[in-house]
C-alpha cells in the first residue's frame, strides 16, 4: 500500500495547458504525444481540430517548448478581444468579407515573418542581404519593429490595408505607384500586400530558407520553418456572420502563406470543432487533407492519467500502484480507470478534474492516505454538477438554450425514446420559443436531438452499442428512436437508473417484523405437508417472476441497462416472497399481497410503456408479459377466497 505522502504528491496537473507550462508539469513528463501533435511537428497537418479541453493548447505549449530542435522560429498569435473586434469590423469596398478579413490575417503573418527574418538572418546566417535590410525599413516606417500591444498594432495595420502602407523601403513611393488608375479598396490592399508578401519571400529565398536543395547567397542553413500558430480563436468568436468570416479569412490566409512561403513556414491553427464545423464556405472542400481532429480513447485517457502522476509522484509509479493502491481496484463492480473515464467526456481536461478531484476528495476532505471507492462516488457526484454548468457554458455563443433542456431529463431514467422526448418537449416548446424566438426553427424534437448529440450530452444507440457524438460518427437520424444520457451527467440530473420504475413497496415487511420473518410451512426440503392456499399463492408469486425475468433475458434488443433496471424490481418482488410469512399461526393475508403484487406489474408496464419501453426498443415483449402476469395474478387471488386454508391442488 502506498503511503500518506505519496498521495500528497499525486497530483494530475492544471486544467489548463497555459498553467500546466508555467507549474513545469507539462514540460516534465506530464504531455502525452498523439496523432495531432505528430501531424502538427510533421508539417502535414494545418488544422488542428478538438473540443474544448482537447488538448489543442497542450499541443501548441509544447510545440512552442520543443521549438528550438524543429523550427528556426515559433510565434503564437493569440487574438485577445481587441484584437478581434478589429478582424470582425475589417471591411474593404470591392470584397467579400471573407476574402477581406483573410487580407489582414496574411499581413499578420508576413509581419511576423518579416520581424522573424530580421533576427532571425543576424543569429542564424550572421548577415543581411538586401532583401532583409528592406524588411527591416518597412518594420520601422510602419511602427511594427516594436513589440507593443497586439490589439494596437491589428489596427494601425487595418487602417495601412484600408489606407496606404508605407512601402518605400520596397521601391516604392507610397501606393499610388501601384497603379495607373485608381483601384477600389480592396484591390488597392490587394497590390500592396503583394508587394510586402513578395519582399518577405525573396529574404526567405536569399536566406536559403526552406530551400536546402537550392541553398541561399551564402549557400542556405539547415533548420526547420518558422512555425506560426493561432490558438483560442473562441475567445474572439461569437457566432455571427463577421465571427464565421474571420475565422474564414485565417483558413484563407494560412492557405496562401503555405502556398507562397513554401518550406520556410508553417502556419498551425488550433480550433474549436463546433467553431469549425459551423463554417460554410466554397473552398472548404479543398482543407480536408489539412484536417486532423483531437480523438481520445479510454486507453488513450490511462496512459495520460499514469503519465502526469508519474511527473508529480515519481517515474517509478506503476499502473498496479495507481489503479490498485492510490485508486480502489474497483468502484461499484467496476475496473476503477473505466468507471472514471467512463464518467468525462473523452477529453483530457475532463479526466484531469476528475482525477484531481478524486485525490482531494481522499486526501484534503476525508484525510485519507490511499482514495477508497467512497471518495470516487462522492468526487463524482461533485464532478456531475460541474460538467453539466461547464456544458452550457461551452456552448453558450451557439447555443444559449441549452441549460433550459437539461430538466427534460431529470429526475427521469437515462434512456429516453424520440416518442416520449417529444411529448416532454411539447410541454416546454411554448416557453422555449418565448425566451429563444431567434432559435424557433432549431428548437423543434430533431433540432433538440441534434443538438444534444453533438455537444455529447445524448448518445444514439445502433444496434447493440450506444454511440456518442466523435470523430467522424453520423449525426443522430431520423430513423434513430433511442437515446441515452451521457453518463457524465446522470448523477447531476439524478437519472442514475436507466428507465424511471417505482420500486416495489408493502407492508410485508411490517409483517415480517410481527411474525418474526418466515412461519413455518417451508423446509429445505420443499412443503412439509400437502401444499395449502398460501403455498400456492407463494408458487404463483414466484412463478410470475421468473417468467418476466425469462421473457426480460430473452430481449435482446433491450438496451442492457434498462434490462438491468426491470431485473432488479422483479428481484424486489422476489425477494418479498422468498421471505412471505405463511402457514400456521400467520395473521398476514397472502391474497391480498398477490393482488397488490399484481397492481405493481400493471404500474412496471404502464411505466414502460410512458417511458417509451415499447417494440421499438425491445421492450415489447417483455411489457405485454408484465401484463399477462398481473392477469394471472388477479385470477389467482380471486379464485383463492373463500378457499379452505387447507384446500389441496390449484
Amino acid at each position: 500500500m502506498a503511503d500518506g505522502p505519496l498521495l500528497a504528491q499525486l497530483h494530475f496537473g492544471r486544467e489548463d495547458a497555459e498553467r500546466d507550462v508555467t507549474d513545469g508539469l507539462l514540460l516534465r513528463g506530464g504531455f502525452l504525444p498523439n496523432a495531432a501533435y505528430r501531424g502538427a511537428l510533421s508539417g502535414r497537418k494545418m488544422l488542428i481540430i478538438g473540443r474544448k479541453g482537447s488538448g489543442k493548447s497542450a499541443i501548441c505549449m509544447q510545440l512552442k517548448a520543443d521549438g528550438a530542435g524543429h523550427y528556426a522560429g515559433t510565434e503564437l498569435i493569440p487574438p485577445d478581444e481587441t484584437a478581434g473586434e478589429e478582424i470582425r469590423r475589417f471591411e474593404l469596398q470591392g470584397l467579400p468579407g471573407d476574402s477581406a478579413k483573410a487580407l489582414i490575417w496574411r499581413y499578420l503573418f508576413a509581419v511576423y515573418a518579416a520581424r522573424h527574418l530580421v533576427a532571425h538572418a543576424k543569429d542564424a546566417h550572421g548577415y543581411r542581404p538586401d532583401s532583409v535590410k528592406a524588411l527591416a525599413r518597412f518594420l520601422k516606417q510602419n511602427g511594427e519593429s516594436a513589440d507593443g500591444r497586439f490589439g494596437d498594432r491589428l489596427a494601425q495595420a487595418a487602417r495601412g490595408l484600408q489606407t496606404s502602407l508605407s512601402l518605400e523601403a520596397f521601391g516604392f513611393k507610397a501606393g499610388l505607384d501601384l497603379a495607373q488608375s485608381p483601384l477600389s479598396e480592396g484591390a488597392q490592399a490587394t497590390r500592396q500586400l503583394d508587394v510586402v508578401e513578395q519582399g518577405v519571400a525573396q529574404a526567405f529565398a536569399d536566406l536559403g530558407c526552406g530551400d536546402l536543395d537550392a541553398g541561399g547567397l551564402d549557400g542556405g542553413e539547415e533548420h526547420g520553418p518558422l512555425l506560426l500558430m493561432v490558438d483560442q480563436l473562441e475567445l474572439v468568436w461569437s457566432a455571427e456572420t463577421d465571427s464565421n468570416s474571420m475565422v474564414i479569412g485565417l483558413l484563407l490566409a494560412a492557405k496562401h502563406a503555405a502556398s507562397l512561403y513554401g518550406r520556410a513556414v508553417s502556419v498551425l491553427l488550433f480550433l474549436r470543432a463546433d467553431i469549425y464545423d459551423s463554417l460554410h464556405f466554397g473552398e472548404g472542400d479543398k482543407f480536408r487533407g489539412d484536417e486532423l481532429r483531437i480523438a481520445w480513447t479510454e486507453q488513450a485517457l490511462r496512459d495520460l492519467a499514469l503519465a502526469r502522476a508519474r511527473a508529480s509522484a515519481g517515474a517509478e509509479l506503476t499502473p498496479e500502484i495507481l489503479w490498485g493502491d492510490l485508486f480502489p481496484a474497483e468502484v461499484e463492480g467496476e475496473e476503477t480507470a473505466t468507471y472514471l473515464f467512463r464518467r468525462c467526456l473523452p477529453r483530457p481536461r475532463d479526466a484531469i478534474q476528475f482525477l484531481n478531484l478524486c485525490q482531494e476528495t481522499a486526501s484534503l476532505i476525508n484525510g485519507r492516505d490511499r482514495i477508497t471507492e467512497a471518495d470516487v462516488v462522492q468526487a463524482g457526484r461533485q464532478f456531475s454538477d460541474w460538467k453539466l454548468k461547464d456544458l452550457a457554458l461551452e456552448y453558450l455563443v451557439a447555443h444559449p438554450f441549452l441549460k433550459h433542456l437539461f430538466p427534460l431529463f431529470q429526475n427521469t431514467g437515462y434512456v429516453v425514446t424520440r416518442t416520449v422526448l417529444g411529448t416532454r418537449f411539447e410541454a416546454a416548446a411554448e416557453s422555449l420559443h418565448r425566451l429563444f424566438p431567434a432559435y424557433a426553427d432549431a428548437l423543434t424534437v430533431h433540432g433538440v436531438v441534434d443538438v444534444l448529440y453533438a455537444v455529447g450530452f445524448l448518445g444514439v444507440r445502433r444496434g447493440n452499442d450506444v454511440v456518442f457524438a466523435g470523430g467522424d460518427d453520423l449525426p443522430a437520424q431520423f430513423h434513430e428512436t433511442e437515446f441515452h444520457l451521457h453518463p457524465c451527467f446522470r448523477a447531476a440530473l439524478g437519472a442514475t437508473s436507466a428507465i424511471d420504475l417505482r420500486h416495489f413497496e408493502i407492508d410485508a415487511a411490517v409483517g415480517r417484523v410481527v411474525q418474526g420473518g418466515n412461519q413455518g410451512g417451508f423446509n429445505d426440503g420443499g412443503f412439509t405437508s400437502a401444499p395449502t392456499r398460501d403455498h400456492r399463492l407463494v408458487q404463483e408469486l414466484r412463478r410470475s417472476c421468473h417468467s418476466i425475468l425469462a421473457q426480460t433475458s430473452r430481449a435482446v434488443s433491450l438496451a442492457q441497462g434498462a434490462r438491468d433496471e426491470i431485473t432488479q424490481q422483479i428481484n424486489r418482488v422476489l425477494g418479498e416472497v422468498n421471505v412471505l410469512p405463511s402457514g400456521a399461526g400467520s395473521t398476514y393475508d397472502l391474497a391480498d399481497h398477490v393482488l397488490l403484487t399484481a397492481r405493481y406489474f400493471d404500474t412496471l408496464a404502464a411505466q414502460l410503456l410512458a417511458g417509451g419501453m415499447d417494440d421499438s426498443t425491445g421492450a415489447g415483449d417483455v411489457v405485454r408479459r408484465v401484463q399477462e402476469e398481473a392477469r394471472r395474478l388477479r385470477r389467482q387471488a380471486a379464485g383463492s377466497y373463500g378457499s379452505s386454508g387447507s384446500s389441496a391442488g390449484p
